[in-house]
């Protein structure tokens, strides 16, 4: 099988924002990752877990998409096994909740080397120094992300999980080592912490808290979390919709993932 070169990966851009979990920006993607035939092209040689570039095809239509097979995934002492790619399914479905589209369209699905992840491609702007990206404290899709991440208790937002899509619009990618019950928030995204919340990002982790209420937002989450997980995910959303504020680093954890990029 070739390698891939290291690149970021994601989704293909998506015009409009998906209303809920499978909005409508959303649909096509959803249904070619989940009914479309997946042939493996290369694998991505920077991952830690087995991920794999592929093309999926279906009725006529063709797009690039990352899988990751559970087979692949590395043992983590602080995450059940074989649990990855369903935190990387729960992730797309609340950033599509909020209304973030931070992550790329994603499916859990069968593939060539067993279930696992399926997330379509993004090319990226590469013009775009996503060092520099990372620092800025004047970006609002870049906020978003940092809001995000504190809901789902990202534990490792690389600098090299930014992925800038050529029509200006920020998606983030790798979300496997989320939605831990302890806090673990590990991100290069420090620099609005202790802030006071903008006002769409208080809109919307409202959409995810009347996500909550009515309960679908708790039962998609549940397919792919512990009922404990699913129970912290919401304090998180609770906490931060009372103080309206970025959390700030933890103190019995590292702050910033190692190696940053």
């Amino acid at each position: 099988m070739p390698d891939r070169p290291a690149a970021r990966r994601g989704g293909r851009s998506q015009q409009g924002r998906p209303a809920g979990p499978a909005g409508d920006a959303d649909g096509a993607a959803l249904e070619l990752l989940s009914e479309g035939v997946i042939e493996v092209q290369g694998r991505l040689v920077v991952a830690t877990n087995a991920t794999l570039y592929c093309k999926v095809g279906h009725a006529g239509r063709q797009a690039a998409c990352v899988y990751k097979p559970v087979a692949g995934e590395r043992p983590l002492w602080d995450f059940a096994a074989g649990s990855l790619a369903g935190r990387e399914v729960a992730a797309y479905r609340v950033s599509a909740a909020a209304g973030f589209r931070i992550v790329p369209p994603t499916v859990f699905r069968e593939g060539p080397f067993g279930p696992g992840m399926c997330q379509l491609w993004i090319d990226v702007d590469e013009s775009v120094d996503v060092i520099a990206l990372s620092r800025r404290a004047d970006h609002a899709e870049l906020r978003d992300m940092a809001v995000f991440d504190a809901v789902v208790n990202n534990a490792d937002r690389k600098i090299g999980h930014l992925l800038p899509a050529p029509d200006g619009h920020l998606y983030g990618c790798d979300h496997g080592v989320c939605f831990a019950e302890e806090y673990k928030l590990r991100t290069v995204l420090w620099q609005w912490r202790g802030r006071s919340l903008p006002g769409r990002s208080v809109e919307a982790l409202r959409r995810l808290q009347l996500g909550f209420e009515t309960g679908s937002l708790s039962a998609d989450l549940s397919n792919w979390l512990t009922p404990a997980e699913v129970a912290a995910t919401r304090e998180r959303l609770e906490l931060l919709l009372k103080h309206r504020v970025h959390p700030y680093p933890p103190e019995d954890w590292p702050a910033v993932p190692w190696p940053p990029v």
